[in-house]
């Protein structure tokens, strides 16, 4: 396997995928197209006229009717077997060498239980503004796309660790999931190192110009209730003139995006209180 190293690591990539009947779509994701290389676990939310099959022995496949991508996550948690994880989606495409430079990294930097790597757009340019090497904190895993999160599965199971279920696409909030991820991976006194290196590239989505979508502005007011409590009230008004302020949203637009923004509160306070979900 091209995955092997010395020290007879064992990546697996958990992928995240919808409505797939055939591996083909595979291919654009590997360098050279070989798919067939790696040890992969797919999970695919689909319905019952459209499942996905393999026949490698190093391609593992779920089909999962129920949707939402955090819980295709958890299901892919529960159901892996290599040493270390990889997350994924079907649209990313993979450096050459990408696997290497993953299991190189846990090695040298062998008492980290989460390493996060760089990504690239399409055309070659940063994804967004890098820093060097570090350790993790609150503030920098705001930065961490999922795609680039990598992990030592033994120490994500023994502490409990999962996505959570209400954040993500396909839930009630719709992004936030690799953070609150992370911040539990933190809050379990995980060791998490960013590492200053490419390991894939991926199109630029409209997230940036999307920040003054609803519900984006709906989920991170829920994700500062979460985390901020009452002066989430605060982040929210704070948040809303920084995208007036680069235009993303126009002073017309403020007082109906801060009402959303309090929806999304009054949703997550629901959660809590029903006990659906502790902060």
């Amino acid at each position: 396997m091209s995955n092997a190293t010395k020290t007879n690591l064992k990546l697996e990539i958990l992928l995240s995928t919808m409505n797939r009947n055939s591996l083909d779509f595979l291919a654009h994701l590997f360098p050279n197209k070989n798919y067939q290389e790696y040890n992969l676990l797919i999970i695919n939310q689909t319905t019952k006229d459209c499942l996905l099959t393999s026949n490698f022995k190093n391609i593992r496949v779920i089909n999962s009717f129920k949707k939402g991508l955090s819980n295709s996550r958890n299901l892919a948690l529960k159901n892996a077997i290599g040493d270390i994880c990889l997350i994924a989606d079907d649209d990313v495409i993979y450096n050459v060498n990408f696997d290497k430079i993953i299991l190189n990294s846990f090695i040298v930097n062998n008492n980290s239980d989460v390493i996060t790597f760089k990504m690239k757009d399409l055309i070659g340019k940063d994804f967004k503004k890098y820093t060097i090497s570090k350790w993790h904190n609150e503030s920098s895993i705001k930065q961490v796309n999922s795609v680039v999160i990598a992990f030592k599965l033994n120490n994500i199971k023994y502490r409990n660790i999962t996505f959570n279920p209400f954040f993500g696409l396909g839930s009630m909030f719709k992004t936030g999931e690799e953070y609150v991820f992370l911040r539990d991976c933190l809050k379990a006194g995980l060791k998490l190192w960013f590492e200053s290196t490419y390991i894939l590239s991926h199109k630029i989505n409209s997230s940036g110009r999307d920040s003054g979508s609803d519900r984006l502005v709906f989920a991170r007011s829920a994700l500062f209730y979460k985390y901020h409590g009452f002066k989430a009230y605060l982040k929210v008004v704070h948040y809303l003139l920084l995208i007036k302020r680069e235009r993303l949203i126009n002073n017309k637009m403020f007082f109906k995006k801060l009402k959303v923004g309090l929806q999304g509160i009054s949703a997550y306070k629901k959660l809590v209180k029903s006990g659906q979900e502790t902060r």
